[in-house]
């Protein structure tokens, strides 16, 4: 009896240190990138990094658009201050910004349940995009400057939420899906 009783108290650490690696095995978040072909080859490729990793790694990308965790915004948005235009949006109600209907293509953009949402459907190429991004974290994304966006300050607002669908695109060609979630596999 004073035998078992000793083997079980020797183990004692052995538990306390499985049980704070699945703890923190819990608390890891996951953002994974799922990218499908649609072409004869079908071609998959999977992405599955914990969003810390990929706070450590991306300030050490330095290609075209991506510097040190930041990515340019490009385009017509020139004289537009889309952290004004954030905080516009944060303090109004659930709301749908914009709908545009054509007859090629649907567009809404809204606020709603704290995410700003962005839906494109385009008829005519059969594409559509869904992005659904926490309000907090759209903040983050835009901490850094007027002409950029924080990737880095974007995922460790991310960090914070639980399973989250954040893009996906649909076309003829191809399937793209973005999300987070505590599983280090996208399957």
């Amino acid at each position: 009896m004073k035998r078992v009783l000793i083997g079980a108290l020797a183990l004692v650490p052995v538990w306390a240190i499985a049980a704070t690696v699945a703890r923190a095995e819990e608390h890891t978040r996951w953002i994974h990138v799922r990218v499908v072909s649609k072409e004869a080859e079908g071609e998959t490729v999977r992405v599955n990094v914990p969003v810390e990793f990929a706070e450590q790694v991306l300030p050490a990308i330095h290609s075209h658009e991506l510097q040190d965790g930041k990515v340019k915004i490009h385009g017509n948005v020139e004289g537009v201050d889309f952290k004004q235009l954030y905080e516009a949006i944060r303090n109004t109600p659930d709301n749908e910004f914009v709908t545009v209907q054509q007859k090629d293509q649907n567009i809404r953009i809204a606020k709603e349940n704290g995410f700003l949402t962005i839906r494109v459907h385009q008829t005519k190429d059969s594409e559509d995009v869904d992005i659904k991004v926490p309000m907090p974290v759209v903040s983050a994304l835009l901490s850094s400057g007027s002409d950029e966006l924080d990737i880095v300050a974007g995922l460790k607002a991310l960090k914070s939420y639980g399973d989250t669908e954040l893009v996906t695109v649909r076309d003829k060609d191809q399937t793209v899906h973005i999300w987070l979630d505590s599983k280090n596999t996208s399957e």
